[in-house]
């Protein structure tokens, strides 16, 4: 489908545009932007009028577990390593693919709602979450997890590699990376052997990472380190690394991985819920390191949206720094797109609206009592824009949502489906 979205104010992200242009047209053909100027007057099949409205990309979430829609809200009362391993794993166990489809489904539906139109997944039953995203038209990153708690590492790795041979450059929408649970749920040959397959395929690492004090604790003295960040930099080097969270990293760690090619993916609503701690994300980007953001699983992040998780960026780090001059909006947003691309190692391709890149968009109206007036436009879209402010989203030229109504699917059947899981598994 053809589509021009005439007259609207745009925040391209990039920087060989203005920040703010306004009554600005977008010509997107064959799933590309084609034209961005004023006046454009061509055939297409589908106008859509944005006059007053915001066009901006669409937000990527670096770090989640798409499935895991249907554990919301079952943390209260744990830490993350009895959580993990006394309620969510037990409740794993009894989830069959069927499960995962339908799970993925409603986390896919959120996505689109909520502004987020490209994920980076970590979970099992790859086949039926990619199943899922190519059924909504959802930009997908994803994997399969891999430990090797309890012998079954060779098992995860070969099932990785069966749905890298299977869906890699198959897809416009689908990429694969190597996810690797921890290093505190692994040892150093099974990393060793993570870290070949990603050298085989040229594939990213996604990893959590010094989440909390006691994964810390188990790292350094599981592998007899001093300092977490020697791991990365022996096991990963010249590779492509994802990190999720990082919230117990020293100055000092944050300035030992400034050389490598690390990319922080910060999960700020996660971390609190867990009481992990508060990532110093202002320092990493000082230091020049990548930091994007993430939701983490909706069990400890409570949903997908990534507008929340962009206020919480920039207050915390004004709070803890004592400075409300750290992380202005722009450069949260900039997190939220720009970095994201490029920790994904998508940045050719989207996170900024450029000709010749993937058309993946929102558009926002702002015509609502909470943002009304718009005095500053970015600072409205981190701190005040919610993610029903999102009105249409477009994926890789296709609409997925227009007026707030997902295409394709019908919502109120998969809430059901995802209600009857819950009760079977309990």
């Amino acid at each position: 489908m053809n589509i021009l979205i005439k007259n609207c104010n745009l925040i391209s992200m990039s920087n060989k545009r203005e920040k703010l242009e306004k009554d600005i047209d977008i010509l997107i053909k064959n799933g590309k932007i084609e034209n961005i100027s004023e006046n454009i007057n061509e055939k297409v099949d589908k106008i859509i009028d944005a006059k007053g409205k915001i066009v901006m990309p669409g937000l990527i979430n670096t770090h989640a577990h798409v499935p895991m829609s249907i554990f919301r809200e079952t943390l209260d009362g744990y830490n993350l390593q009895d959580w993990l391993e006394k309620k969510i794993w037990p409740m794993e166990d009894k989830l069959n693919k069927e499960d995962i489809y339908y799970a993925s489904l409603l986390s896919f539906i959120e996505m689109i709602k909520t502004g987020c139109t490209t994920i980076n997944d970590m979970y099992f039953c790859g086949e039926e979450i990619i199943k899922a995203a190519l059924n909504l038209g959802i930009r997908l990153q994803t994997t399969r997890t891999l430990m090797d708690l309890e012998g079954d590492g060779e098992a995860r790795l070969k099932e990785l590699e069966e749905l890298i041979k299977n869906y890699d450059n198959k897809e416009e929408t689908i990429t694969l990376n190597i996810g690797i649970h921890g290093f505190y749920t692994t040892n150093a040959q099974y990393i060793e052997k993570c870290a070949n397959l990603a050298r085989k395929y040229n594939k990213i690492i996604h990893i959590h990472f010094c989440e909390n004090s006691k994964e810390r604790e188990d790292i350094i003295k599981g592998y007899s380190v001093q300092s977490p960040a020697q791991l990365i930099k022996k096991y990963f080097k010249g590779l492509h690394v994802v990190i999720a969270h990082s919230v117990k990293l020293t100055k000092e760690e944050i300035e030992e991985l400034t050389n490598e090619n690390v990319h922080i993916s910060h999960c700020p609503v996660s971390n609190l819920k867990l009481g992990c701690g508060i990532a110093n994300v202002s320092y990493m980007m000082k230091k020049g390191i990548n930091v994007s953001i993430g939701t983490d699983g909706q069990g400890s992040g409570s949903n997908l949206d990534l507008f929340e998780a962009m206020k919480y960026t920039a207050l915390l780090q004004k709070g803890i720094l004592e400075n409300p001059k750290e992380l202005q909006a722009f450069d949260v947003l900039k997190m939220a797109t720009v970095n994201g691309a490029k920790a994904l190692g998508l940045e050719k391709n989207i996170g900024m609206i450029e000709e010749e890149k993937s058309a993946d968009l929102i558009i926002l109206n702002l015509d609502t009592v909470i943002t009304t007036p718009v005095n500053n436009i970015f600072s409205q879209i981190v701190y005040n824009i919610k993610g029903t402010n999102v009105e249409t989203s477009i994926i890789n030229g296709k609409i997925v949502m227009e007026n707030r109504v997902v295409n394709g699917i019908n919502e109120q059947e998969i809430y059901n489906k995802c209600n009857e899981i819950i009760e079977r598994i309990q």
